[in-house]
C-alpha cells in the first residue's frame, strides 16, 4: 500500500487539475451513503468526528475519516485534520493511504470552482474570500481558475491574518489586497465566497449585488451561519449534498422558518450531467458540505498521476 503526505499530494495534483475529474465525478453514478457525523462535545468544545465512504459500482472504494477541533487555531493546528484509505472495487486490498487534509482542501476548492465555472457571473470584476484559514488560497485558485477577475479581496476579523493571505495570494500572481470593512467589501463583489466558523451571518443579502454568486463553505452544523435569510430569498440554491438541507444552519434555518423552499435547492450533481444549461439566474448560492464521492474521485487521480501510463503527460499543477 502506498502512502501520499500532504507535500506528494500537492506534488501530483492542485486544484485546477481537480475540477475537470471532479465534474466527472459529480456527472457519474457514484454511490456516497449520508456521512457519520459524531459530536465529541462538550458544548463550549466543540468537537467532531466524520467517516466519509464513497464507492463506485465498477470502480474504486474509499473512506475519508475528518476531525473538526476548532479551537486547533489558538495553538496555530488546522482546524481539520484527516485521512484517507483507497481501496481496490475488484480485491478491496488497501491501495493508498492519502493524507486528508491536503485532499480536502484541494478538492473542495476544486467543488467550489467547479460550481463556480457552472453559477457565476460570466464576466465578475471583483472576488471577496471571507475567511482566512487554510482554505482560503485555494478557494482563491480555484475561482481564478474558472473566472477573470480584476481584484481579490480578502477579509477576515484578524486583519493580521487578512494581511498574510493577501500577500501570499499576491506572491502568487493573483490581484489581491485587503478589505478591512465587509460591508463595503460585499456591496462591491460579484462573486463572494466563505470558510469560516461562523456561528452568526457575516454576509447580509441588503450588501449583495443584484447579480451574484455566493460560495459558502463553513456551516457544518445546524447552529453555524455565514450568510442571513436575505441572501438566499429568490436565489437559485446549489448543493453538494441534500444532507446541507438539515446539517447546514445557513438553509436548515431559512428552511425551517419558510424563507426558502426545497423547490429552489438543485444538486450539484445534476447540474454537471446536464449537456447543455441554462443561463445562470441572477442570484445563486452553493452550499458545500463536503460529499465523500468529490474525495474518492480526489483519491483516485491522486493515485493515477502516480501511476500514469508510459510516456504519459504529467498532471497539471496549476
Amino acid at each position: 500500500m502506498q502512502h501520499f503526505d500532504f507535500d506528494a499530494v500537492h506534488r501530483l495534483t492542485g486544484v485546477y487539475g481537480l475540477i475537470e475529474p471532479l465534474r466527472r465525478a459529480f456527472a457519474s453514478n457514484a454511490r456516497s451513503p449520508d456521512r457519520a457525523h459524531y459530536d465529541l462535545g462538550p458544548p463550549d468544545q466543540p468537537r467532531t468526528l466524520l467517516l466519509m465512504p464513497s464507492w463506485q459500482s465498477k470502480g474504486a472504494v474509499g473512506v475519508k475519516i475528518a476531525t473538526v477541533f476548532p479551537g486547533n487555531a489558538e495553538i496555530g493546528l488546522p482546524s481539520v485534520n484527516a485521512a484517507y484509505l483507497l481501496m481496490s472495487g475488484q480485491t478491496g486490498e488497501p491501495l493508498a493511504w492519502i493524507d486528508g487534509r491536503a485532499l480536502t482542501l484541494l478538492r473542495t476548492a476544486a467543488v467550489a470552482a467547479l460550481a463556480a465555472d457552472l453559477l457565476a457571473p460570466a464576466k465578475p470584476e471583483v472576488l471577496l474570500m471571507v475567511g482566512t484559514g487554510a482554505l482560503a488560497r485555494y478557494l482563491v485558485e480555484g475561482h481564478c481558475a474558472v473566472r477573470d477577475y480584476q481584484s481579490v479581496l480578502v477579509w477576515g476579523r484578524n486583519t493580521r491574518r487578512a494581511e498574510a493571505v493577501a500577500r501570499d495570494l499576491a506572491t502568487r500572481g493573483w490581484p489581491a489586497s485587503v478589505a478591512t470593512d465587509l460591508e463595503a467589501a460585499a456591496r462591491s463583489a460579484d462573486v463572494v465566497t466563505c470558510a469560516t466558523l461562523a456561528d452568526q451571518p457575516l454576509i447580509r443579502g441588503a450588501w449583495l449585488k443584484s447579480h451574484y454568486h455566493l460560495n459558502l463553505i463553513g456551516s457544518f452544523r445546524p447552529d453555524m451561519r455565514e450568510a442571513d435569510d436575505a441572501s438566499l430569498r429568490h436565489a437559485d440554491i446549489v448543493v453538494d449534498t441534500l444532507a446541507a438541507l438539515r446539517e447546514s444552519g445557513d438553509l436548515a434555518g431559512p428552511l425551517a422558518s419558510g424563507v426558502i423552499h426545497k423547490s429552489q435547492v438543485v444538486l450539484l450533481n445534476d447540474l454537471a450531467s446536464r449537456t447543455k444549461l441554462a443561463k445562470p439566474a441572477s442570484k445563486t448560492v452553493f452550499k458545500s458540505v463536503g460529499v465523500a464521492h468529490a474525495d474518492l474521485a480526489a483519491a483516485e487521480h491522486v493515485y493515477r498521476a502516480s501511476h500514469p501510463p508510459p510516456n504519459a503527460d504529467r498532471p497539471s499543477k496549476r
